[in-house]
């Protein structure tokens, strides 16, 4: 039987439709790949937290050969996956980074937040953040004091109380457990000063230069950058200029249990081993120290046995006797890269947290395994951190980080960030309020078990204190 001539021609216009358009309707980019829907990481920290308020952001990661049409972050507090269908910012389209405001939260309430983009396929999505708004409209008050130095910023050598005792460039605090008293690195002065909570300032070493082990008396460092307390009053120094880790028992005895005084990088026992610049040192539970060795790009370990290794960092190749290329990764033990790690604390459940100054980030390093995480930071979030340059941990887990242009911060057990005093890229000495406090330098950092923290204002050589207070 003949097929009417109407059904062969619309076979024909189906079969000519295939020809042209091919197997698919996707969009064929210039590139040839198929346009996908963006990649997208969501800041996993929430700052700026306040009962109906509260900031975040996030990164394109991929663009997938797509145009991204818009982005920002979207939140519910019923929605554990909440997606463009529930409240949401749309933001000025940036790739390598956005931050957003969110505003009309109820308080005392959980939410749940992730980023998004959107392009021609479609929307992509972070991963989801949780976060509780604050009960009241009450916020955070910090007072900032002077505890020790000149009230002119004047440097020098002089033992005394409050404004009568004098520093040259103070670089790092410890709290004494034991005492209630806390250590200074005075850099310049290459000596360890004890200052009591009164802020009567005592030396107990010579300010001279010099290496010595032995009584406190004799005993003599050289740019010493980081002192840390384990629970029975041993202090722990990275003595930077030496290139060695340094121990103060509390019977006043002084002696090296890592690096021979060389600069440069070499594991092994005890004064075999070699570091570069180190220049922050944290002690666990067990005793086990970890090093920011700066100069080598590298966290190194010494056991209770004194033996040193590499956490993590990248590593110069074998038998070259030079410094570790700096770099940005995260990844687990060699295969992570940090650029100039300065400063390193653990916390109650044995996490490591690195300042990685150049990196503008602060680090998680594990220490069993050697990887390491972000947690807050990087070149896309360096106003985020500024230049952090020392931490420091409380019992709850929370983070204090100084950063060096000028502000002092916490991140909360809960990832929410807080401005405790002082103004990003501004420097200067003035007490009182905290957004009106100025740092000039400020480099150490410590916190009581009061919750007050205490820091060494470097190029003011005093040191200051930061009373928190809820209002």
């Amino acid at each position: 039987m003949r097929k009417p001539l109407s059904g062969t021609i619309f076979s024909a216009l189906i079969l000519l439709s295939i020809i042209i358009l091919g197997p698919g309707c996707t969009k064929t980019p210039v590139g040839g790949s198929n346009v996908t829907v963006p990649s997208v990481v969501t800041f996993n920290i929430i700052s700026s937290v306040t009962n109906t308020a509260a900031s975040s952001g996030g990164i394109v990661t991929n663009a997938n050969n797509g145009t991204i049409s818009t982005n920002g972050v979207c939140w519910s507090s019923t929605n554990q996956l909440p997606t463009i269908a529930d409240s949401k910012t749309s933001d000025v389209v940036n790739v390598n980074g956005f931050t957003s405001n969110v505003t009309g939260l109820t308080p005392a309430t959980k939410y749940y937040l992730r980023a998004y983009a959107s392009d021609e396929a479609g929307v992509g999505y972070g991963s989801v953040l949780t976060f509780t708004t604050n009960a009241t409209s009450a916020t955070i008050n910090t007072t900032v004091s002077t505890l020790a130095g000149s009230s002119s910023g004047a440097y020098g050598f002089a033992n005394g109380s409050g404004s009568s005792a004098l520093f040259s460039g103070p670089l790092a605090i410890g709290l004494n457990p034991v005492t209630g008293n806390f250590y200074v690195a005075d850099n310049f002065n290459n000596t360890i000063r004890v200052i009591t909570p009164a802020g009567v300032v005592t030396s107990l070493t010579q300010s001279t230069l010099g290496y010595a082990d032995g009584p406190l008396a004799s005993a003599l460092f050289y740019s010493p950058a980081s002192i840390v307390f384990d629970a029975a009053g041993n202090a722990y120094v990275a003595d930077l200029g030496n290139n060695r880790i340094r121990k103060i028992t509390p019977a006043g005895v002084v002696t090296t249990l890592a690096g021979n005084g060389l600069n440069g990088y070499v594991d092994g026992s005890g004064t075999t081993a070699e570091f570069s610049s180190p220049s922050g040192v944290a002690v666990d539970s067990k005793g086990v120290i970890y090093v920011a060795d700066r100069g080598d790009n590298l966290i190194r370990e010494v056991s209770t046995a004194n033996f040193v290794t590499s956490l993590a960092g990248t590593l110069a190749a074998a038998g070259i006797a030079q410094t570790n290329a700096p770099g940005y990764t995260d990844a687990t033990g060699p295969a992570a890269a940090f650029n100039s790690p300065c400063s390193v604390a653990i916390d109650a459940q044995g996490n490591l947290y690195v300042a990685d100054i150049n990196n503008k980030a602060v680090r998680i390093v594990s220490t069993t395994t050697g990887a390491v995480t972000t947690l807050a930071g990087n070149a896309v979030q360096k106003n985020l951190l500024g230049s952090p340059v020392a931490l420091t941990c409380d019992a709850a887990g929370d983070v204090y980080i100084v950063d060096q242009t000028g502000r002092i911060l916490e991140i909360t057990a809960a990832r929410t960030l807080y401005v405790l005093a002082g103004a990003l890229n501004t420097s200067g000495y003035v007490d009182g309020p905290g957004a009106t406090a100025r740092f000039n330098s400020p480099s150490g950092i410590a916190v009581d078990a009061s919750g007050n923290v205490y820091v060494t204002d470097f190029n003011n050589n005093v040191i200051r204190k930061i009373t928190v207070k809820i209002q």
